[in-house]
Protein backbone atom coordinates (compact mmCIF):
# COMPACT_ATOMS: atom_id res chain seq x y z
CA UNK A 1 0.00 0.00 0.00
CA UNK A 2 1.50 3.38 -1.01
CA UNK A 3 2.11 6.24 1.43
CA UNK A 4 -0.45 8.32 -0.46
CA UNK A 5 -3.09 5.63 0.00
CA UNK A 6 -2.28 5.32 3.70
CA UNK A 7 -2.47 9.09 4.09
CA UNK A 8 -5.86 9.23 2.38
CA UNK A 9 -7.17 6.38 4.53
CA UNK A 10 -5.92 8.08 7.71
CA UNK A 11 -7.58 11.37 6.71
CA UNK A 12 -10.81 9.54 5.92
CA UNK A 13 -10.85 7.80 9.32
CA UNK A 14 -10.02 11.05 11.09
CA UNK A 15 -12.73 12.88 9.14
CA UNK A 16 -15.25 10.13 9.89
CA UNK A 17 -14.42 10.21 13.59
CA UNK A 18 -14.62 14.01 13.62
CA UNK A 19 -17.94 13.87 11.76
CA UNK A 20 -19.39 11.39 14.28
CA UNK A 21 -18.15 13.56 17.14
CA UNK A 22 -19.72 16.67 15.64
CA UNK A 23 -22.98 14.93 14.74
CA UNK A 24 -23.30 13.29 18.14
CA UNK A 25 -22.33 16.48 19.95
CA UNK A 26 -24.83 18.45 17.87
CA UNK A 27 -27.69 16.12 18.80
CA UNK A 28 -26.74 15.91 22.46
CA UNK A 29 -25.93 19.62 22.70
CA UNK A 30 -29.22 20.64 21.08
CA UNK A 31 -31.19 18.35 23.40
CA UNK A 32 -29.22 19.40 26.45
CA UNK A 33 -29.49 23.11 25.66
CA UNK A 34 -33.24 22.82 25.04
CA UNK A 35 -33.59 20.87 28.29
CA UNK A 36 -31.52 23.40 30.23
CA UNK A 37 -33.42 26.32 28.71
CA UNK A 38 -36.69 24.73 29.76
CA UNK A 39 -35.17 24.07 33.16
CA UNK A 40 -34.30 27.76 33.46
CA UNK A 41 -37.32 29.35 31.76
CA UNK A 42 -39.85 27.52 33.92
CA UNK A 43 -38.50 29.42 36.94
CA UNK A 44 -40.16 32.65 35.74
CA UNK A 45 -43.82 31.54 36.11
CA UNK A 46 -42.88 29.06 38.87
CA UNK A 47 -41.58 31.79 41.18
CA UNK A 48 -44.30 34.22 40.16
CA UNK A 49 -47.03 31.72 41.11
CA UNK A 50 -45.20 30.72 44.28
CA UNK A 51 -45.76 34.10 45.92
CA UNK A 52 -43.92 37.33 46.73
CA UNK A 53 -40.15 37.75 46.32
CA UNK A 54 -39.20 36.42 49.76
CA UNK A 55 -41.55 33.42 49.48
CA UNK A 56 -40.37 32.58 45.98
CA UNK A 57 -36.68 32.76 46.92
CA UNK A 58 -37.28 30.58 49.99
CA UNK A 59 -39.13 28.04 47.79
CA UNK A 60 -36.29 28.02 45.26
CA UNK A 61 -33.69 27.49 48.00
CA UNK A 62 -35.79 24.63 49.41
CA UNK A 63 -36.00 23.10 45.94
CA UNK A 64 -32.20 23.25 45.64
CA UNK A 65 -31.67 21.69 49.07
CA UNK A 66 -33.60 18.68 47.79
CA UNK A 67 -32.07 18.50 44.33
CA UNK A 68 -28.37 18.59 45.25
CA UNK A 69 -28.35 15.37 47.34
CA UNK A 70 -30.77 13.86 44.84
CA UNK A 71 -28.20 14.45 42.09
CA UNK A 72 -25.61 12.53 44.10
CA UNK A 73 -27.96 9.63 44.86
CA UNK A 74 -28.92 9.62 41.20
CA UNK A 75 -25.26 9.20 40.27
CA UNK A 76 -25.01 6.30 42.71
CA UNK A 77 -28.24 4.74 41.46
CA UNK A 78 -27.19 4.91 37.83
CA UNK A 79 -23.64 3.78 38.67
CA UNK A 80 -22.09 5.70 35.82
CA UNK A 81 -24.76 4.73 33.33
CA UNK A 82 -25.23 5.50 30.46
CA UNK A 83 -21.51 6.08 29.95
CA UNK A 84 -20.41 2.68 31.30
CA UNK A 85 -22.99 0.76 29.24
CA UNK A 86 -22.21 2.83 26.13
CA UNK A 87 -18.50 2.07 26.56
CA UNK A 88 -19.08 -1.69 26.85
CA UNK A 89 -21.64 -1.86 24.04
CA UNK A 90 -19.44 0.18 21.71
CA UNK A 91 -16.46 -2.07 22.48
CA UNK A 92 -18.26 -5.30 21.57
CA UNK A 93 -20.06 -3.73 18.61
CA UNK A 94 -16.69 -2.71 17.14
CA UNK A 95 -15.78 -6.42 17.31
CA UNK A 96 -19.08 -7.45 15.70
CA UNK A 97 -20.38 -9.10 18.88
CA UNK A 98 -23.91 -7.68 18.95
CA UNK A 99 -25.37 -10.54 20.99
CA UNK A 100 -22.98 -9.73 23.82
CA UNK A 101 -24.16 -6.10 23.63
CA UNK A 102 -27.74 -7.32 24.09
CA UNK A 103 -26.70 -9.39 27.11
CA UNK A 104 -24.95 -6.34 28.60
CA UNK A 105 -28.18 -4.37 28.20
CA UNK A 106 -30.27 -7.07 29.89
CA UNK A 107 -27.80 -7.43 32.74
CA UNK A 108 -27.62 -3.68 33.08
CA UNK A 109 -31.38 -3.46 33.50
CA UNK A 110 -31.24 -6.05 36.28
CA UNK A 111 -28.38 -4.40 38.13
CA UNK A 112 -29.79 -0.88 37.84
CA UNK A 113 -33.19 -1.97 39.09
CA UNK A 114 -31.53 -3.17 42.28
CA UNK A 115 -29.33 -0.07 42.74
CA UNK A 116 -32.32 2.17 42.03
CA UNK A 117 -34.41 0.58 44.76
CA UNK A 118 -31.49 0.60 47.22
CA UNK A 119 -30.67 4.27 46.51
CA UNK A 120 -34.32 5.32 46.83
CA UNK A 121 -34.61 3.62 50.24
CA UNK A 122 -31.30 5.09 51.44
CA UNK A 123 -32.19 8.64 50.32
CA UNK A 124 -35.60 8.37 51.97
CA UNK A 125 -34.03 7.21 55.24
CA UNK A 126 -31.26 9.85 55.26
CA UNK A 127 -33.59 12.73 54.34
CA UNK A 128 -33.92 14.10 57.92
CA UNK A 129 -30.14 14.13 58.42
CA UNK A 130 -29.48 15.84 55.06
CA UNK A 131 -32.18 18.46 55.67
CA UNK A 132 -30.94 19.21 59.19
CA UNK A 133 -27.44 19.96 57.86
CA UNK A 134 -28.51 22.10 54.91
CA UNK A 135 -29.09 25.88 54.66
CA UNK A 136 -32.88 25.72 55.00
CA UNK A 137 -35.18 27.44 57.45
CA UNK A 138 -37.12 24.23 58.22
CA UNK A 139 -35.59 20.74 58.44
CA UNK A 140 -39.07 19.22 58.26
CA UNK A 141 -39.80 20.96 54.96
CA UNK A 142 -36.43 19.88 53.57
CA UNK A 143 -37.11 16.29 54.62
CA UNK A 144 -40.45 16.25 52.79
CA UNK A 145 -38.93 17.58 49.57
CA UNK A 146 -35.98 15.16 49.64
CA UNK A 147 -38.26 12.17 50.25
CA UNK A 148 -40.49 13.16 47.35
CA UNK A 149 -37.47 13.18 45.05
CA UNK A 150 -36.39 9.72 46.19
CA UNK A 151 -39.26 8.19 44.19
CA UNK A 152 -37.62 9.15 40.90
CA UNK A 153 -34.66 6.92 41.78
CA UNK A 154 -36.87 3.87 41.28
CA UNK A 155 -37.16 4.54 37.55
CA UNK A 156 -34.29 6.68 36.27
CA UNK A 157 -31.53 4.02 36.59
CA UNK A 158 -33.24 1.64 34.14
CA UNK A 159 -33.91 4.59 31.84
CA UNK A 160 -30.20 5.42 31.91
CA UNK A 161 -29.27 1.85 30.94
CA UNK A 162 -31.50 2.11 27.89
CA UNK A 163 -29.93 5.43 26.91
CA UNK A 164 -26.46 3.94 27.28
CA UNK A 165 -27.37 0.92 25.15
CA UNK A 166 -28.58 3.14 22.32
CA UNK A 167 -25.55 5.47 22.61
CA UNK A 168 -23.26 2.44 22.38
CA UNK A 169 -24.36 2.13 18.74
CA UNK A 170 -23.20 5.76 18.29
CA UNK A 171 -26.85 6.69 17.81
CA UNK A 172 -27.31 9.90 19.78
CA UNK A 173 -30.61 11.18 18.38
CA UNK A 174 -32.99 8.90 20.37
CA UNK A 175 -31.16 9.62 23.62
CA UNK A 176 -31.21 13.34 22.86
CA UNK A 177 -34.93 13.35 22.05
CA UNK A 178 -35.70 11.39 25.22
CA UNK A 179 -34.00 14.13 27.27
CA UNK A 180 -36.23 16.76 25.70
CA UNK A 181 -39.35 14.61 26.26
CA UNK A 182 -38.36 14.12 29.89
CA UNK A 183 -37.83 17.81 30.48
CA UNK A 184 -40.99 18.97 28.71
CA UNK A 185 -43.19 16.58 30.69
CA UNK A 186 -41.39 17.45 33.94
CA UNK A 187 -41.75 21.21 33.45
CA UNK A 188 -45.43 20.97 32.47
CA UNK A 189 -46.13 18.87 35.57
CA UNK A 190 -44.16 21.26 37.82
CA UNK A 191 -45.92 24.37 36.56
CA UNK A 192 -49.35 22.75 36.73
CA UNK A 193 -48.65 21.62 40.29
CA UNK A 194 -47.51 24.98 41.61
CA UNK A 195 -50.33 26.82 39.81
CA UNK A 196 -53.08 24.67 41.26
CA UNK A 197 -51.56 24.36 44.74
CA UNK A 198 -50.60 28.02 45.23
CA UNK A 199 -52.92 29.98 42.92
CA UNK A 200 -56.10 27.88 42.88
CA UNK A 201 -56.17 26.14 46.29
CA UNK A 202 -53.85 28.50 48.22
CA UNK A 203 -51.84 25.53 49.49
CA UNK A 204 -48.53 25.56 51.34
CA UNK A 205 -45.17 26.39 49.78
CA UNK A 206 -43.61 23.09 50.85
CA UNK A 207 -46.42 21.12 49.19
CA UNK A 208 -45.95 23.10 45.98
CA UNK A 209 -42.21 22.45 46.03
CA UNK A 210 -42.72 18.75 46.83
CA UNK A 211 -45.11 18.23 43.93
CA UNK A 212 -42.69 20.16 41.70
CA UNK A 213 -39.86 17.79 42.59
CA UNK A 214 -42.16 14.81 41.99
CA UNK A 215 -42.16 16.00 38.39
CA UNK A 216 -38.74 14.29 38.06
CA UNK A 217 -40.49 10.91 38.34
CA UNK A 218 -43.24 11.85 35.89
CA UNK A 219 -40.71 13.14 33.33
CA UNK A 220 -38.59 10.00 33.68
CA UNK A 221 -41.68 7.84 33.09
CA UNK A 222 -42.39 9.63 29.81
CA UNK A 223 -38.74 9.41 28.71
CA UNK A 224 -38.55 5.70 29.52
CA UNK A 225 -41.68 5.01 27.47
CA UNK A 226 -40.10 6.74 24.47
CA UNK A 227 -36.78 4.86 24.82
CA UNK A 228 -38.48 1.47 25.12
CA UNK A 229 -40.37 2.23 21.94
CA UNK A 230 -37.12 3.18 20.17
CA UNK A 231 -35.35 -0.05 21.15
CA UNK A 232 -38.39 -2.14 20.17
CA UNK A 233 -38.77 -0.36 16.83
CA UNK A 234 -35.06 -0.59 15.97
CA UNK A 235 -34.93 -4.29 16.75
CA UNK A 236 -37.84 -4.94 14.40
CA UNK A 237 -37.08 -2.57 11.56
CA UNK A 238 -33.40 -1.62 11.71
CA UNK A 239 -31.38 -4.58 12.89
CA UNK A 240 -28.08 -3.30 11.46
CA UNK A 241 -28.36 -0.25 13.75
CA UNK A 242 -29.61 -1.69 17.02
CA UNK A 243 -29.86 -5.42 17.52
CA UNK A 244 -27.61 -6.60 14.68
CA UNK A 245 -26.65 -10.26 14.42
CA UNK A 246 -23.46 -11.27 16.16
CA UNK A 247 -20.27 -12.65 14.65
CA UNK A 248 -20.14 -15.10 17.61
CA UNK A 249 -16.34 -15.06 17.73
CA UNK A 250 -16.23 -14.32 21.46
CA UNK A 251 -17.93 -16.16 24.32
CA UNK A 252 -18.62 -14.19 27.48
CA UNK A 253 -20.42 -15.66 30.49
CA UNK A 254 -23.22 -13.94 32.37
CA UNK A 255 -20.97 -13.41 35.38
CA UNK A 256 -18.30 -11.87 33.17
CA UNK A 257 -20.85 -9.45 31.76
CA UNK A 258 -22.05 -8.50 35.24
CA UNK A 259 -18.50 -8.04 36.51
CA UNK A 260 -17.61 -6.01 33.41
CA UNK A 261 -20.56 -3.65 33.97
CA UNK A 262 -19.70 -3.13 37.64
CA UNK A 263 -15.97 -2.73 36.98
CA UNK A 264 -16.64 -0.15 34.27
CA UNK A 265 -19.40 1.63 36.17
CA UNK A 266 -17.75 2.26 39.54
CA UNK A 267 -15.15 4.77 38.24
CA UNK A 268 -17.82 6.45 36.09
CA UNK A 269 -20.02 6.99 39.15
CA UNK A 270 -17.19 8.70 41.03
CA UNK A 271 -16.16 10.90 38.12
CA UNK A 272 -19.73 11.65 37.02
CA UNK A 273 -20.57 12.83 40.53
CA UNK A 274 -17.60 15.21 40.66
CA UNK A 275 -19.54 18.46 40.22
CA UNK A 276 -22.30 17.22 42.52
CA UNK A 277 -19.72 16.39 45.21
CA UNK A 278 -18.45 19.97 44.98
CA UNK A 279 -22.02 21.23 45.34
CA UNK A 280 -22.51 19.04 48.42
CA UNK A 281 -19.33 20.49 49.91
CA UNK A 282 -20.95 23.90 49.47
CA UNK A 283 -24.30 22.75 50.87
CA UNK A 284 -22.78 21.33 54.06
CA UNK A 285 -20.07 23.97 54.67
CA UNK A 286 -21.62 27.22 53.47
CA UNK A 287 -23.94 27.76 56.45
CA UNK A 288 -21.46 27.09 59.32
CA UNK A 289 -18.59 28.95 57.64
CA UNK A 290 -20.72 31.99 56.80
CA UNK A 291 -21.98 32.11 60.39
CA UNK A 292 -18.35 32.15 61.54
CA UNK A 293 -16.94 34.69 59.06
CA UNK A 294 -19.88 37.07 58.53
CA UNK A 295 -22.72 38.79 60.33
CA UNK A 296 -25.34 37.36 57.94
CA UNK A 297 -28.65 36.30 59.45
CA UNK A 298 -29.92 32.73 58.79
CA UNK A 299 -32.34 34.09 56.17
CA UNK A 300 -29.57 36.06 54.45
CA UNK A 301 -27.38 32.96 54.38
CA UNK A 302 -30.25 30.95 52.88
CA UNK A 303 -30.84 33.62 50.23
CA UNK A 304 -27.14 33.93 49.33
CA UNK A 305 -26.85 30.16 48.99
CA UNK A 306 -30.03 30.03 46.91
CA UNK A 307 -28.79 32.69 44.50
CA UNK A 308 -25.41 31.01 43.99
CA UNK A 309 -26.39 27.33 44.11
CA UNK A 310 -29.82 27.58 42.49
CA UNK A 311 -30.45 30.75 40.49
CA UNK A 312 -27.04 31.26 38.89
CA UNK A 313 -26.40 27.53 38.60
CA UNK A 314 -29.55 27.05 36.49
CA UNK A 315 -28.28 29.68 34.07
CA UNK A 316 -24.73 28.36 33.69
CA UNK A 317 -26.03 24.84 33.11
CA UNK A 318 -27.21 26.07 29.71
CA UNK A 319 -23.57 26.64 28.72
CA UNK A 320 -22.22 23.64 30.64
CA UNK A 321 -24.61 21.38 28.76
CA UNK A 322 -22.33 21.58 25.72
CA UNK A 323 -19.46 20.08 27.71
CA UNK A 324 -21.70 17.35 29.06
CA UNK A 325 -22.93 16.54 25.55
CA UNK A 326 -19.40 16.28 24.20
CA UNK A 327 -18.42 13.99 27.05
CA UNK A 328 -21.34 11.65 26.34
CA UNK A 329 -20.58 11.62 22.61
CA UNK A 330 -16.87 10.90 23.13
CA UNK A 331 -17.42 7.71 25.16
CA UNK A 332 -18.33 5.28 22.34
CA UNK A 333 -15.86 6.91 19.94
CA UNK A 334 -12.89 6.62 22.29
CA UNK A 335 -13.94 3.14 23.43
CA UNK A 336 -14.03 2.03 19.79
CA UNK A 337 -10.54 3.48 19.17
CA UNK A 338 -9.25 1.66 22.27
CA UNK A 339 -10.77 -1.64 21.10
CA UNK A 340 -8.92 -1.21 17.78
CA UNK A 341 -5.73 -0.11 19.63
CA UNK A 342 -5.61 3.04 17.51
CA UNK A 343 -3.53 5.25 19.81
CA UNK A 344 -2.83 7.86 17.14
CA UNK A 345 -6.55 8.24 16.58
CA UNK A 346 -7.05 8.43 20.33
CA UNK A 347 -4.55 11.25 20.79
CA UNK A 348 -6.15 13.19 17.90
CA UNK A 349 -9.61 12.64 19.37
CA UNK A 350 -8.52 13.86 22.80
CA UNK A 351 -6.88 16.97 21.35
CA UNK A 352 -9.74 17.77 18.96
CA UNK A 353 -12.37 17.32 21.67
CA UNK A 354 -10.72 19.86 23.99
CA UNK A 355 -10.31 22.32 21.12
CA UNK A 356 -13.96 21.92 20.11
CA UNK A 357 -15.04 22.42 23.74
CA UNK A 358 -12.99 25.60 24.10
CA UNK A 359 -14.18 26.93 20.72
CA UNK A 360 -17.72 27.00 22.12
CA UNK A 361 -17.56 27.18 25.91
CA UNK A 362 -15.01 30.00 26.34
CA UNK A 363 -16.90 32.59 24.23
CA UNK A 364 -20.25 31.35 25.59
CA UNK A 365 -19.09 31.75 29.20
CA UNK A 366 -17.54 35.16 28.54
CA UNK A 367 -20.68 36.21 26.68
CA UNK A 368 -22.88 35.12 29.58
CA UNK A 369 -20.74 37.18 31.95
CA UNK A 370 -21.27 40.25 29.74
CA UNK A 371 -25.08 39.89 29.71
CA UNK A 372 -25.32 38.63 33.31
CA UNK A 373 -27.33 41.66 34.48
CA UNK A 374 -30.17 41.52 31.91
CA UNK A 375 -30.05 37.70 31.99
CA UNK A 376 -30.59 37.55 35.75
CA UNK A 377 -33.28 40.21 35.46
CA UNK A 378 -35.11 38.19 32.79
CA UNK A 379 -35.20 34.92 34.74
CA UNK A 380 -35.56 36.31 38.25
CA UNK A 381 -35.54 40.07 38.74
CA UNK A 382 -33.01 42.88 38.73
CA UNK A 383 -30.49 42.28 41.49
CA UNK A 384 -26.88 43.46 41.78
CA UNK A 385 -25.85 40.52 43.96
CA UNK A 386 -27.45 38.02 41.58
CA UNK A 387 -25.71 39.71 38.64
CA UNK A 388 -22.30 39.51 40.29
CA UNK A 389 -22.75 35.86 41.26
CA UNK A 390 -23.87 35.01 37.69
CA UNK A 391 -20.78 36.69 36.23
CA UNK A 392 -18.43 34.69 38.44
CA UNK A 393 -20.42 31.52 37.84
CA UNK A 394 -20.20 32.02 34.07
CA UNK A 395 -16.39 32.04 34.19
CA UNK A 396 -16.47 29.02 36.52
CA UNK A 397 -18.33 27.14 33.77
CA UNK A 398 -15.14 26.95 31.67
CA UNK A 399 -13.41 24.89 34.35
CA UNK A 400 -16.45 22.71 35.00
CA UNK A 401 -16.82 22.02 31.27
CA UNK A 402 -13.14 21.15 30.86
CA UNK A 403 -13.27 18.74 33.80
CA UNK A 404 -16.44 17.12 32.45
CA UNK A 405 -14.91 16.41 29.05
CA UNK A 406 -11.36 15.37 29.96
CA UNK A 407 -12.41 13.17 32.89
CA UNK A 408 -14.90 11.17 30.82
CA UNK A 409 -12.48 10.90 27.89
CA UNK A 410 -9.65 9.51 30.00
CA UNK A 411 -12.13 7.12 31.63
CA UNK A 412 -13.19 5.90 28.19
CA UNK A 413 -9.49 5.35 27.41
CA UNK A 414 -9.29 2.91 30.33
CA UNK A 415 -7.44 5.28 32.66
CA UNK A 416 -9.82 5.44 35.66
CA UNK A 417 -7.12 5.89 38.30
CA UNK A 418 -5.85 9.09 36.71
CA UNK A 419 -9.39 10.49 36.55
CA UNK A 420 -10.17 9.60 40.16
CA UNK A 421 -6.81 10.97 41.34
CA UNK A 422 -7.54 14.26 39.60
CA UNK A 423 -10.99 14.54 41.14
CA UNK A 424 -9.87 13.64 44.68
CA UNK A 425 -7.02 16.17 44.64
CA UNK A 426 -9.34 18.82 43.17
CA UNK A 427 -11.97 18.29 45.88
CA UNK A 428 -9.28 18.39 48.59
CA UNK A 429 -8.04 21.70 47.16
CA UNK A 430 -11.59 23.08 47.19
CA UNK A 431 -12.12 21.96 50.78
CA UNK A 432 -8.84 23.51 51.86
CA UNK A 433 -9.68 26.84 50.20
CA UNK A 434 -13.36 26.98 51.18
CA UNK A 435 -12.95 28.66 54.56
CA UNK A 436 -10.30 31.29 53.67
CA UNK A 437 -12.02 32.20 50.38
CA UNK A 438 -15.46 32.50 51.98
CA UNK A 439 -13.88 34.67 54.68
CA UNK A 440 -12.23 36.87 52.05
CA UNK A 441 -14.93 37.05 49.35
CA UNK A 442 -18.08 35.80 51.16
CA UNK A 443 -20.43 33.96 48.74
CA UNK A 444 -18.14 34.58 45.79
CA UNK A 445 -15.42 32.63 47.60
CA UNK A 446 -17.49 29.46 47.19
CA UNK A 447 -17.31 29.88 43.41
CA UNK A 448 -13.59 30.70 43.40
CA UNK A 449 -12.75 27.56 45.41
CA UNK A 450 -14.72 25.52 42.85
CA UNK A 451 -12.86 27.13 39.93
CA UNK A 452 -9.45 26.41 41.45
CA UNK A 453 -10.43 22.88 42.49
CA UNK A 454 -11.62 21.83 39.03
CA UNK A 455 -8.74 23.63 37.31
CA UNK A 456 -6.36 21.47 39.35
CA UNK A 457 -8.38 18.33 38.55
CA UNK A 458 -8.37 19.08 34.82
CA UNK A 459 -4.63 19.79 34.67
CA UNK A 460 -3.82 16.54 36.47
CA UNK A 461 -6.00 14.55 34.04
CA UNK A 462 -4.60 16.29 30.94
CA UNK A 463 -1.04 15.65 32.17
CA UNK A 464 -1.83 11.97 32.76
CA UNK A 465 -3.28 11.63 29.26
CA UNK A 466 -0.28 13.38 27.73
CA UNK A 467 2.12 10.96 29.42
CA UNK A 468 0.65 7.99 27.53
CA UNK A 469 -0.83 9.41 24.31
CA UNK A 470 1.55 12.34 23.66
CA UNK A 471 -1.03 14.50 21.87
CA UNK A 472 0.10 17.79 20.38
CA UNK A 473 0.12 19.97 23.49
CA UNK A 474 1.72 22.90 21.65
CA UNK A 475 -1.08 22.97 19.08
CA UNK A 476 -3.70 22.78 21.83
CA UNK A 477 -2.07 25.65 23.72
CA UNK A 478 -1.80 27.88 20.65
CA UNK A 479 -5.39 27.36 19.58
CA UNK A 480 -6.66 27.84 23.15
CA UNK A 481 -4.78 31.15 23.32
CA UNK A 482 -6.26 32.22 19.98
CA UNK A 483 -9.79 31.29 21.12
CA UNK A 484 -9.24 33.26 24.33
CA UNK A 485 -8.03 36.34 22.43
CA UNK A 486 -11.04 36.20 20.08
CA UNK A 487 -13.34 35.82 23.09
CA UNK A 488 -11.80 38.90 24.73
CA UNK A 489 -12.28 40.91 21.53
CA UNK A 490 -15.90 39.75 21.44
CA UNK A 491 -16.31 40.70 25.12
CA UNK A 492 -15.06 44.23 24.44
CA UNK A 493 -17.43 44.66 21.49
CA UNK A 494 -20.44 43.30 23.37
CA UNK A 495 -19.68 45.32 26.51
CA UNK A 496 -19.64 48.52 24.44
CA UNK A 497 -22.92 47.49 22.79
CA UNK A 498 -24.47 46.69 26.18
CA UNK A 499 -23.46 50.04 27.69
CA UNK A 500 -24.85 51.90 24.67
CA UNK A 501 -28.16 50.05 25.03
CA UNK A 502 -28.23 50.94 28.74
CA UNK A 503 -28.39 54.63 27.71
CA UNK A 504 -31.81 54.04 26.14
CA UNK A 505 -33.21 50.87 27.75
CA UNK A 506 -33.80 50.33 31.50
CA UNK A 507 -32.30 46.96 32.41
CA UNK A 508 -34.63 46.58 35.40
CA UNK A 509 -37.56 45.80 33.07
CA UNK A 510 -37.86 42.06 32.27
CA UNK A 511 -39.20 42.45 28.75
CA UNK A 512 -36.61 45.05 27.79
CA UNK A 513 -33.87 42.94 29.40
CA UNK A 514 -34.65 40.29 26.79
CA UNK A 515 -34.15 42.88 24.03
CA UNK A 516 -30.72 43.74 25.45
CA UNK A 517 -29.74 40.06 25.62
CA UNK A 518 -30.81 39.36 22.04
CA UNK A 519 -29.06 42.40 20.56
CA UNK A 520 -25.83 41.88 22.50
CA UNK A 521 -25.83 38.12 21.79
CA UNK A 522 -26.29 38.75 18.07
CA UNK A 523 -23.35 41.17 18.04
CA UNK A 524 -21.25 38.66 19.97
CA UNK A 525 -22.04 35.83 17.55
CA UNK A 526 -21.25 38.02 14.53
CA UNK A 527 -17.93 39.30 15.94
CA UNK A 528 -16.70 35.94 17.21
CA UNK A 529 -18.02 34.09 14.16
CA UNK A 530 -16.25 36.49 11.83
CA UNK A 531 -12.95 36.04 13.69
CA UNK A 532 -12.94 32.23 13.77
CA UNK A 533 -14.06 31.88 10.14
CA UNK A 534 -11.87 34.65 8.71
CA UNK A 535 -8.76 33.17 10.36
CA UNK A 536 -9.97 29.66 9.39
CA UNK A 537 -9.71 28.54 13.00
CA UNK A 538 -13.17 26.99 12.68
CA UNK A 539 -11.98 24.97 9.66
CA UNK A 540 -9.09 23.53 11.65
CA UNK A 541 -11.16 22.63 14.72
CA UNK A 542 -14.54 21.67 13.23
CA UNK A 543 -13.40 20.39 9.86
CA UNK A 544 -15.06 20.13 6.45
CA UNK A 545 -18.47 21.38 7.59
CA UNK A 546 -16.96 24.66 8.78
CA UNK A 547 -15.05 25.00 5.52
CA UNK A 548 -18.24 24.52 3.49
CA UNK A 549 -20.09 27.07 5.64
CA UNK A 550 -17.23 29.59 5.34
CA UNK A 551 -17.23 29.28 1.56
CA UNK A 552 -20.96 29.90 1.46
CA UNK A 553 -20.33 33.10 3.41
CA UNK A 554 -17.54 33.92 0.91
CA UNK A 555 -15.02 34.54 3.70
Amino acid sequence: MSNETISKKTKHVESDSQSKMLSGSAWMSAASIISRLLGAIYIIPWMAWMGDKATAEAANALYTVGYTPYALFLSVATAGVPSAIAKQVSHYNSLGEYDISKDIYKRGLQVMSITGIASAILMYALAPFIAANSPTASAADGTQVIRTLSLALLLIPTMSVTRGYIQGFQSMAPSAISQVVEQIVRVIFMLASVFFIRQVFDGSVVDAVSWSTFGAFVGALASMAFLVYVVWRKQLNAKPTIGSSSSSNITVSTNQILFSIIKTAIPFIIIGAGITIAQLVDQFTFDPIMKAVSDYTPKEIQRAYGVAAANAHKLIMIVLSFGSSMAITSVPLISSLMAKKDHKGLSRQFNNSIQLLFLIIIPASVGMAVVAEPLYTLFYQHDDFGTSITQWSAIMTIFLGLYTVVSIMIMSANRPRAAIKGLVIGVIVKLALQYPLLAAFKTHGMLVSTMIGFAVSSLIIIHAMYQTEHFNLGLLSRRTLLITIFSIIMAIATTIARELLYLFIPVSDRGLALVIILVVALIGVVVYGYLIFKTRLADKVIGAKATTFRKKLKM
